[in-house]
């Protein structure tokens, strides 16, 4: 196996802000006791190849919900390969619960970018069975495996990332 990746947590002050953004929060101890609580992600066993995301609060989901959760979490890749984000196998088989841009792409120089590599989940129960998923703080909720990717032998790509998630290209409003 090639070791090309390292988790870390956000700073303290990023997560805060991320944190209180998403949850309309202005509790700061509240905040600060759920970010010394984050788990960097780990594989469950030597043959696993996606590293879990642990939630950091209990959260419930019914039919038709979305919650975006600020992981507190950030990798250190290697260049060359990619962090592809995906629900928990047994979430999506059991609730339908997907992420909300189907496989979330971490690049290796969103670790450098300006909310510090921060890596969100935004999920939705997509239920058609009214199955209520009830997430227990601690637990899974996400997966991440990394890849490695080739570029075209006419790729002269320069630009440096400038910005956190979505920020390397516009994406048009459809409405």
């Amino acid at each position: 196996m090639k070791r090309i990746a390292q988790f870390e947590k956000v700073s303290i002050d990023r997560f805060l802000e991320d944190w209180m953004d998403s949850f309309s929060s202005d509790n700061k101890d509240e905040v600060k006791q759920i970010y010394n609580k984050l788990k960097l992600p780990k594989r469950a066993t030597s043959g696993s190849a996606g590293y879990d995301f642990f939630s950091p609060i209990n959260f419930t989901l019914k039919p038709g919900e979305t919650i975006k959760i600020p992981t507190g979490i950030r990798v250190r890749i290697e260049d060359g390969w990619v962090l592809k984000c995906y629900p928990r196998s047994g979430l999506g088989f059991k609730y339908r619960i997907q992420l909300n841009n189907t496989v979330g792409i971490i690049d290796s120089d969103y670790y450098g970018s300006d909310n510090e590599g921060h890596i969100f989940c935004k999920l939705t129960n997509d239920s058609n069975e009214e199955k209520v998923a009830n997430i227990p703080e601690g637990t899974g909720f996400m997966q991440g495996i990394f890849v490695e990717y080739g570029i075209t032998v006419d790729d002269e790509q320069e630009k440096i990332r400038n910005g956190g998630m979505g920020s390397t290209t516009e994406v048009p409003d459809i409405n």
